[in-house]
Parts: C-alpha cells; sequence; structure tokens
C-alpha cells in the first residue's frame, strides 16, 4: 500500500491496518498537547497521531499501545524513520492488561467503535469487543498525571453515554468539538477531552470540508503544517 507523505514525517500503511484517515488527523493537530512531557496513546495503528503529537510538542515522550501485532510492527517502523525517533516507543500490547507506575500527561486514543465487522483488521481495530468505551476510560482514568488529559475522538452518537461514563470514573468534560464533515450538515465526530478538574467546558465547532472534495479554510488552516497540498 502507498505510503501517505507529510511535510516532516512519512506514514508507511499496509492492508492488515486501517491506513491514514481524517479522524486521526483531526486528533493529532487538535488534542491539548502544549503542557505534555509523557503521552499515551492507545490503538495506534500505523502511529499516526503520536506522530503528529510528536511534532507539535517537542518536548514531549510517547509511548503507543496497540493490541494488533501488524500495527504494532508498522507503528515501530513509522517511529524509527521519523525525525524525532528518539521521543517515540511503542509496544504490542492490550490496554486492558496493561499496567505501569508511570502517569501521563495526556492519554490520547482514536477507540474502537464499530459494533460488526467482517474482516480480521476491522475485528481487532474498531470492534467495541476487543476495548470497549467503559474499559477505556476507566483504564485511562488510572494512568493520568494530576493534571493529565483523556483526549478522544468518537462517533457523535456515542458522546452521551461516554461522557456519563467519564463522570462516574472522576474525569470531567473540559473540552467538546462538534465535527461537521460538510458546512450545513449535522455534527457526525466530537473530539472530548477530559480532567479530574470540573471547569466550564469549551466546546466549538469544525467544518472539514465546505463543498464536496472542497477542505474548509479552517482544515486546511488546521493541517497546513502536515498535509502537502498539491
Amino acid at each position: 500500500m502507498k505510503p501517505f507523505t507529510f511535510k516532516q514525517f512519512k506514514i508507511e500503511q499496509s492492508k492488515d491496518v486501517f491506513r491514514v484517515g481524517t479522524d486521526g488527523v483531526l486528533l493529532g493537530a487538535l488534542a491539548n498537547i502544549h503542557s505534555a512531557s509523557r503521552v499515551l496513546e492507545v490503538g495506534t495503528g500505523t502511529g499516526l497521531i503520536s506522530l503528529m503529537l510528536a511534532q507539535r510538542n517537542p518536548q514531549a515522550h510517547f509511548l503507543g499501545l496497540d493490541i494488533n501485532g501488524d500495527a504494532a510492527v508498522l507503528t515501530k517502523l513509522n517511529f524509527e524513520n521519523a525525525l524525532f525517533h528518539a521521543r517515540l516507543k511503542n509496544r504490542h500490547q492490550d490496554f486492558k492488561t496493561f499496567e505501569t507506575e508511570e502517569r501521563f500527561d495526556l492519554v490520547v486514543s482514536n477507540p474502537p467503535y464499530f459494533e460488526e465487522s467482517g474482516s480480521e483488521k476491522d475485528k481487532i481495530a474498531r470492534q467495541t469487543v476487543e476495548l470497549n468505551f467503559r474499559q477505556l476510560i476507566a483504564n485511562a482514568a488510572q494512568l493520568l498525571s494530576e493534571n493529565g488529559i483523556f483526549s478522544v475522538i468518537i462517533p457523535v452518537e456515542a458522546g452521551d453515554v461516554f461522557i456519563s461514563t467519564g463522570k462516574e470514573n472522576h474525569l470531567f468534560l473540559n473540552r467538546k468539538i462538534n465535527i461537521k464533515g460538510i458546512e450545513n450538515s449535522k455534527a457526525k465526530r466530537l473530539i472530548l477531552e477530559f480532567s479530574s478538574q470540573e471547569k466550564e467546558i469549551n466546546e466549538s465547532e469544525f467544518i472539514i470540508e465546505k463543498s464536496p472534495r472542497q477542505y474548509s479554510d479552517q482544515y486546511l488552516e488546521l493541517t497546513k503544517e502536515f498535509h502537502i497540498f498539491k
């Protein structure tokens, strides 16, 4: 499969691992990385999100986990090929059984959300059978530092349950980005950020395309340090 080339790194891809997609790009560009020094990514796939965050914060160090062995191999390759490879590590690891004394300033994930699927890669990367939202939230809550942030991108339909489950685990919504695929449409994705502190929620809207196959000015501005637009 053809690699995906960004301005500062290249993503090798595989038919057995979900390729570079808009959800990952948005989370990599919008997650709050500014004050983080230790970052954990749950479900690395190709390693895209960690690589984008590493570009945005040159002081942060990263650990990526993926239950899929093919994804772990691909992430390792993409991490090793990056200019900032010294700050990037990954493991072939099931997050449900991940244990460490370390605490993270940012836990970030583009988590599984399809309930049913035909292929093996879908089954591992996207089905909630492998890692459901409740497990993800509970484990993330245990791994955050005192001022740590938990940042995810999920389907809009899952938002209310995800937010209420966060509260059950003493994680409070601080930031919400309603993502629309095209202008004047309904939101299809949410970027949600949680911390252990209750704060006024910072809510905003993000539009990917202003018309079919025409990126919005908002998207072009957000990704100008990453994408190579022809």
